[in-house]
Order: structure tokens, then sequence, then C-alpha cells
């Protein structure tokens, strides 16, 4: 059997040390009580391996750094986020604590292997990056520029969510209400939103590469992910358990994902 190609050896050499730091968070965790961390591994974790790829990358060089500069910021911005706002600052996340009655006894052993695939997401999502940083061409093209361009609108859009929010949650007054105000009075998630549309900055400035196709699996894995799995439905669900009708009147005027007018309904002011 032929041996694999370097490039390919030299993108999953990472691999085994995703799995060892996942694993040491992992015991934080279970130190802890508070699966949260897995977050800030699982976004911590694709800026690293950013980093490494621009460091072995034979590229042109000012597209590595850009992509590099992109990937990281955007990562390292959205980790140290999810640290200042969850880690040692409230209870665990409602979705972790869900998962830790359900499965019982279990429990650790259901989150070990829970935190190893977080490596092999790390890996996969780290591909789009990847490919858009091996572009062929040796100059800028306009490609790049859109790519940009998107990622500045995203991630200045999930940014200025956080912060609506942060502010929102920072006023005695709101305290239980529904944050209906700025970009969330448009979308029920818009730091999900513009989270999504980040990946579409490496899908642009991947255009023109023999492998740019596979960069899709970026917005797609990420869409999925949001949507259906791990994201709106488990936020949802805790909000109306917390929140209760206030709630269930924001659900009926205002899109869950794509930002659009929100309804009139007729408890609408």
């Amino acid at each position: 059997m032929p041996a694999p190609p370097p490039s390919l050896l030299a993108a999953l050499l990472p691999l085994p040390v995703l799995f060892v730091g996942m694993g040491a968070l992992w015991f934080f965790q279970q130190k802890k009580s508070d699966a949260g961390i897995v977050d800030v591994g699982w976004s911590a974790g694709i800026g690293l391996l950013t980093l490494y790829y621009a460091a072995i990358s034979p590229a042109w060089l000012p597209r590595r750094l850009l992509v590099a500069a992109l990937g990281g910021l955007w990562s390292f911005r959205l980790a140290g986020y999810l640290l200042r706002d969850r880690i040692g600052k409230e209870a665990e996340d409602a979705r972790y604590r869900n998962l830790r009655k359900h499965w019982g006894d279990s429990a650790q052993f259901n989150f070990f292997w829970f935190f190893q695939v977080q490596a092999l997401l790390i890996l996969l999502f780290g591909l789009p990056i990847r490919i858009a940083m091996n572009h062929p061409a040796s100059a800028f093209r306009l490609w790049d520029g859109l790519g940009l361009l998107v990622w500045i609108l995203a991630v200045g859009g999930e940014s200025l969510a956080d912060r609506q929010l942060a502010a929102f949650r920072a006023r005695p007054e709101n305290k239980g209400g529904v944050c209906d105000t700025g970009l969330w009075r448009y979308s029920r998630h818009p730091n999900y939103f513009f989270e999504w549309v980040h990946w579409f900055a490496y899908v642009l400035i991947a255009i023109g590469s023999p492998a740019w196709p596979w960069t899709l699996l970026g917005p797609l894995l990420m869409f999925f992910f949001l949507y259906k799995v791990t994201g709106i439905p488990y936020t949802e669900a805790q909000s109306l358990r917390s929140r209760g009708d206030a709630y269930s009147r924001y659900q009926q005027r205002t899109s869950a994902f794509f930002p659009w007018f929100p309804k009139r309904t007729e408890t609408s002011p």
C-alpha cells in the first residue's frame, strides 16, 4: 500500500495533540463540574490549528498570513468571549447540565468521548481554512477581497450581537427578560447567524483552487450543528423553560436564524 502523501500526513499530524488537549479539558470539567469548557477548547483549537497550518504551508506568504489572521482572530475572539461569559462566571450551561442529568452514572464516560469527538471536529473545520490558505495563486485577487469583506461583516456582526446581549443582561431590570433589541429584534440568534456567515469567507478566498468545493463543508456543517443539533434546539428549549410565555411570544414574531423584520402579532406593541 502506498504511503499517504506528505501534505496529508502534515494535516493529520495535529490530531493526537488535539486528542490529548481535549482529554485535558475533560479532566478539567470533571474537577469543576462544568463541561462548557469544551466550547472554549473547540474554538481555540481551530485557531491553534490555523497557526500550525500557516507555519507548514508552502503557499504564497501574504495569503498565508491573511488567512492565518482571519482564522486566528475569529477563533481567539470567540474563545475569549466564551471563557469570560460562561466559565467561572455562571452555572454550567444548561445544555451540559441536561446531558449530565440524562446520562446519570455514565456522564463522565460519555463526556470523555464527547470531548474527543470535538478534536475530530476541530480538524474537520480546519479543512476550509487550510484549503483557502493553500490557494496556488501568488497574487491577491478579487475573491480574496470579497472573502475579507465577508469576514469583517460576519465577525463584526457576531461581536455586536454578543455585546448587545451582554449589555441587556447587565441591567438588573432585565433579569429573566427576553433581549429583543438591536440585532436581536431581527433574529432570535444573530450571533449564530454571523458565526455561520463567517465560514463563507474561506469559501470565497479558496475559489479557483482545485479543492475549493470542500470549503463548503464549513458553512454546511456549521448550519447543521447550529440549526439542528447543539445550537438553536437546546438554546430555545432552555429559554422556554426559563422565560416561558415571554419567549414564546418572541418566537412568534422574530425569525429564528436569518435576520428579518419582526412579524406583527396581536400582542405586539
